[in-house]
């Protein structure tokens, strides 16, 4: 059975995870301001936990709207995507390095949801699928999934994440 952390070894074989967001033609974005009282991230140890960041584009507009209604699953998927962005750029800005990362241990995700749709995991994939191509196997991770009635600034997703860090 394969270990479910990386081995030393194993970070060497794999381009860093700075190294894969240029082969996807990524930039982070400037770390987003909390809205409210809260940090962005609270470190404990060498866990971290991420607050949930939204689908903010780098001008500071907002995806907005009901998945389901107005916004098809396939475009609440790209703004998934593009929360794990803001979520990777909170963890550079709080580590200095997104090489510190050693794994993506959860991300709890939420879509601003009519109440007859269905495909919450398809759209919380954008997220996921990012943390899987950026940081390869130590991006895989346990998740939640979940429709809600509405998300602060009626935004289209919400996700959270904690990571274990060296």
């Amino acid at each position: 059975m394969k270990p479910l952390t990386p081995q030393a070894d194993d970070r060497h074989r794999d381009p860093d995870p700075y190294q894969r967001l240029a082969a996807l033609g990524l930039e982070l974005p400037p770390p987003p301001t909390p809205i409210a009282n809260f940090r962005t991230a609270v470190q404990d140890g060498d866990i971290v936990f991420l607050s949930g960041q939204g689908p903010t584009r780098e001008d500071g507009t907002l995806h907005i709207g009901k998945v389901g209604d107005a916004v098809s699953a396939q475009e609440a998927y790209r703004h998934a995507r593009l929360t794990g962005l803001n979520l990777l750029s909170v963890m550079h800005d709080v580590l200095g390095d997104l090489r510190r990362v050693r794994r993506v241990v959860k991300i709890f995700g939420m879509v601003n949801a009519t109440a007859d749709f269905a495909d919450h995991s398809a759209v919380i994939d954008g997220c996921s699928d990012l943390f899987c191509e950026v940081f390869g196997e130590a991006g895989q991770h346990s998740r939640t999934a979940m429709g809600v009635g509405s998300l602060p600034r009626l935004i289209t997703v919400e996700i959270e994440a904690v990571i274990a860090v060296r």
